[in-house]
């Protein structure tokens, strides 16, 4: 299993789907061997999650820097210095890293997950080397109309991409509309090879962090609090539409920062945000908050009054991978979503009552002070429990289990 986010990195939701494959595959039958990067290459790690690696399990991490940070001179460096990637350099230690592992323990087949694609690209080398099956995991699309911007870019990943659709034995999506985009985009790559699991959440996960929890709001008394726990793309999940709407609501009155707080957690991108909020005067009421450990974060999600998801239509094929954790959470939803997307689709699915588009700041600002009412009015509630359970970890690893039982049949 190649991956590059793996405990102890922290600040992606991404690292749960590795992370909770590598744990559960033994109960179907497989052993998983990880080879990830080693933790300099990260932003920022903890150890909280290194406690849910099986104590027995097979660990490897190889060479890699991060090119922005340890490459450059004055925050310069040169672009092909980080191409695919800024993670480039993982790849030739990664490679003969794994041929070690694969003469050494003999595995069955192999499994990479991106979005970093150099993860892909160690997959691919080590295809070819070895000539075992190869699932390779697209948590995003690779390549889209416009993006990666970078025209040099999005041309190096198109060619990884289509190397790794013609050689792996299956590409597995997490939403079905991405694995119809590829199949149209790919239509010589027969359909067998193509396969959905989605994303999901961990319920050992949300039973650590309920338990002695206080339930306790994590506003002030009288005051509602909205919470969104995770990066916030500029563009991909644009919440300027969303901010406008906040100050057209306190310019008429409806709200201030003694009725409402949003807290806006681990955003990624908090120095661009923070003169936008200033400027429109809502600064008493959004907060953007530091990352937390991913306990910390669940039991926060637990704590707020309800809950934000962003996704722009740009993206709607794409699923955020918390939308599963926010359902098992039992809060609220108010959805800031593309319309016609699959994001819209599944939490209709799930019956959430506020969704609004997201680049419509009018249409927002209505839909939120109806949800605001109702949270105040305690008339609103979240996603059942029987509908989250259908979503869980586990689950998505039997999926999972099930193609590679395929695989060694082959």
């Amino acid at each position: 299993m190649i991956a590059y986010h793996f405990p102890p990195f922290q600040a992606s939701s991404g690292i749960q789907r590795t992370l909770k494959f590598s744990a559960y595959l033994r109960e179907y039958g497989w052993e998983p061997l990880v080879l990830t990067v080693s933790p300099r290459a990260y932003d920022a790690t903890s150890p909280h999650q290194l406690k849910e690696i099986p104590e027995d399990a097979i660990v490897r991490r190889a060479f890699g820097l991060d090119t922005s940070r340890h490459f450059s001179i004055g925050g310069r460096y040169f672009r092909w210095m980080a191409q695919p990637d800024r993670w480039v350099s993982w790849w030739p230690g990664a490679v003969w890293t794994g041929m070690r592992m694969i003469r050494r323990y003999r595995p069955a087949a192999i499994f990479s997950t991106s979005p970093i694609v150099t993860a892909h690209l160690i997959g691919l080398s080590l295809c070819k080397r070895s000539r075992l099956p190869w699932i390779a995991d697209f948590r995003d699309s690779m390549t889209e109309t416009g993006y990666p911007r970078d025209p040099r870019t999005w041309k190096i990943h198109r060619k990884i991409e289509h190397e790794t659709v013609h050689h792996c034995s299956k590409a597995v999506f997490t939403t079905e509309p991405t694995r119809q985009m590829y199949a149209e985009r790919y239509p010589e790559i027969p359909a067998s090879r193509w396969a959905v699991i989605e994303n999901g959440f961990d319920e050992d996960n949300f039973r650590s962090a309920e338990s002695g929890f206080t339930n306790t709001p994590l506003g002030r008394p009288g005051q509602i609090t909205l919470l969104h726990s995770g990066i916030l793309y500029p563009t991909e999940r644009d919440p300027r539409p969303f901010f406008a709407a906040l100050a057209m609501l306190k310019h008429s009155g409806d709200i201030d920062g003694s009725k409402l707080q949003v807290v806006l957690r681990a955003t990624g991108n908090d120095e661009l945000y923070k003169p936008m909020i200033a400027e429109l005067g809502i600064d008493d009421i959004v907060r953007l908050a530091p990352v937390v450990s991913y306990h910390e974060a669940l039991q926060e999600m637990l704590r707020a009054d309800g809950l934000l998801l962003f996704q722009g239509a740009c993206c709607n094929h794409q699923i955020p991978a918390k939308i599963y954790e926010y359902y098992r959470s039992g809060r609220p939803i108010l959805g800031l979503v593309g319309p016609e997307g699959i994001s819209a689709s599944m939490l209709s699915e799930a019956r959430v009552n506020h969704i609004a588009n997201i680049a419509d700041a009018e249409n927002i600002a209505g839909t939120l002070r109806l949800f605001v009412k109702k949270l105040s009015e305690g008339v609103d509630s979240g996603v059942s429990r029987e509908f989250a359970m259908r979503h869980s970890r586990k689950a998505r690893t039997k999926e999972l289990a099930a193609l590679l039982d395929g695989l060694a049949r082959t």
